[in-house]
């Protein structure tokens, strides 16, 4: 089994795609109002938004992009307008990670983890 593909939701399509295009993300399907899909600039996963009218705002979803040059994406997003809730910082648990919110108020890390993070030292 392969995780390929992940939604969330979203009451304004319109300002959610231009964030993950500002973000990096390539627009592959713009079905808007209602739907939209991305690809990833690196590896295969998409990742796509769907409308939701309803949809309350809440702390339980969070997103991870990885990068390996994470410190110098953050910087180039920053220069691009985007507000970073923190800066990249090294992590307990050997992640670097920055975080964001995007206009749903979903929070968005973009992180570097390199071996770490499927085989962490304390992995079983």
């Amino acid at each position: 089994m392969n995780l390929n593909q992940v939604t969330i939701s979203s009451k304004n399509l319109e300002k959610a795609v231009a964030f993950y295009t500002l973000l990096g993300l390539k627009l592959i399907v713009d079905a808007l109002p209602r739907y939209a899909r991305f690809e990833c600039p690196d590896g295969e996963a998409t990742f796509s938004i769907h409308f939701n009218e309803s949809m309350q705002q809440s702390d339980n979803t969070t997103i991870y992009f990885e990068d390996n040059n994470m410190d110098d994406l953050v910087e180039e997003l920053k220069q691009k307008g985007l507000r970073f809730k923190t800066n990249p910082e090294d992590q307990s648990w050997l992640w670097r990670e920055a975080s964001l919110l995007d206009p749903d108020g979903n929070k968005i890390i973009i992180y570097k983890a390199g071996e770490h993070r499927k085989n962490p030292p304390w992995k079983i």
